[in-house]
């Protein structure tokens, strides 16, 4: 479906930003797309707007074997064409994709960090377990070399879970906050609900907030052997999507104009698929807990970004939440049929897919949307935004 088109039930009249604002609030005032759709918040809304689809040939993207022979990748990105060769010769695939995340989002929001505010802006990155590929690859030099101590040492900090977030933090000089959550499908999710809560408790004024997934043969055959018997599955993807949040109250006082606000941030643990406590009535709970949160109606909801991959068991409890909280009227946008499954980047880039709808189109103004997730394990989130076009900005100038 195309996620620039007008959802059910929002005019030109949808509503403004309220006057007052829960404890909590987020603004998005900027943000960051690294994927096979396209790089960049401008390229990626024209992207999805066109319903265009990331799916690429892969075939000798690795000296490995991988299982298929397409994939939501990109076997030719370099982040030296991007941020150029001085400093990134050493950085694996998932510092890369998180730090040229960061740095668009830096590029798409009019905050300006300056030695009087770089104290207080940080990064909060979410992950599955960092670059799994380079830990792999650093092991392997310890058994195959002829002593341990001979392994280059300039890859060691690629083995690091929180690598990207501390790279990206030194190449901006950021001096905030810095943080890693290790939290799979749930990832990008559980790293707004980290931001809100730092943001909240005054540890910092902006962060970039967001997740990222490396595409390499080991994700490549995990995902094959875990859900290969769904034929109709999104193919394994990778990407980041990387949000500058701020205080929205602040953001407002100062009469600035952003992309969204995140009005609520939900998360809950249940049962595997087909176990108790069933999930799917789980995540129902967790969306309306977020919604009252939010002060939001499920009546007021206009669309949905769900994870959606084609694998039945987590689509069913995906399904049977969204309903059981929102009815059937509700808008649905897929993600991974554009993106593929990007894991931990996954809950990020259906953020940005909402945001993509929202960037050039006035006819949206103020609706409310929803995001959810669900992992293998029982897992649910969800979170509650509401959005503007960006022409607003130059409207207000």
């Amino acid at each position: 479906m195309n996620a620039t088109a007008t959802a059910p039930g929002v005019s030109p009249d949808a509503p403004r930003p309220h006057d007052t604002l829960r404890d909590g609030t987020l603004a998005i005032t900027g943000w960051g797309v690294v994927s096979s759709l396209a790089i960049g918040a401008d390229e990626f809304t024209t992207a999805v707007g066109a319903g265009r689809s990331g799916l690429r040939d892969v075939t000798g993207m690795f000296d490995e074997e991988l299982p298929e022979d397409e994939a939501f990748a990109m076997p030719d990105f370099r982040v030296r064409d991007h941020l150029g060769r001085k400093g990134t010769s050493f950085f694996d695939r998932s510092t890369s994709l998180a730090l040229l995340g960061c740095t668009l989002a830096l590029d798409d929001t009019d905050l300006l960090v300056t030695d009087d505010n770089r104290d207080r802006v940080g990064i909060v990155l979410g992950t599955t377990a960092g670059s799994i590929k380079a830990t792999s690859d650093y092991s392997r030099e310890t058994l195959v070399n002829d002593r341990p101590y001979l392994v280059n040492p300039v890859l060691f900090p690629n083995t690091v879970m929180n690598c990207a977030a501390g790279q990206s933090a030194i190449w901006h000089k950021l001096k905030g906050v810095n943080a890693t959550i290790a939290g799979g499908q749930l990832a990008g999710l559980s790293a707004l609900r980290y931001a809100r809560n730092q943001i909240r408790r005054g540890y910092a004024d902006a962060l970039l907030v967001g997740s990222v997934e490396e595409f390499s043969p080991h994700t490549a055959w995990f995902a094959h052997r875990q859900h290969s018997e769904w034929e109709g599955r999104a193919r394994v993807g990778e990407g980041s999507a990387v949000f500058m949040v701020e205080d929205a109250a602040t953001v407002r006082e100062a009469g600035r104009q952003p992309d969204a606000e995140v009005l609520a941030v939900e998360a809950g643990t249940y049962g595997p698929p087909g176990r108790s406590p069933d999930a799917g009535e789980g995540l129902a709970n967790c969306v309306l807990r977020a919604l009252k949160r939010a002060g939001v109606e499920p009546s007021e909801v206009r669309a949905v970004a769900s994870g959606a991959c084609g694998v039945a068991p987590l689509d069913d409890i995906e399904r049977r939440g969204v309903e059981g909280a929102l009815g059937t009227e509700v808008w649905h946008v897929r993600p991974k049929e554009w993106v593929g499954e990007c894991q931990s980047a996954a809950g990020s880039l259906q953020l940005a897919a909402l945001l993509a709808g929202h960037r050039g189109h006035p006819e949206l103004d103020g609706a409310v949307s929803v995001v959810t997730s669900v992992s293998a394990d029982g897992s649910v989130g969800a979170a509650v935004l509401r959005g503007w076009h960006r022409g607003r900005r130059a409207d207000r100038s």
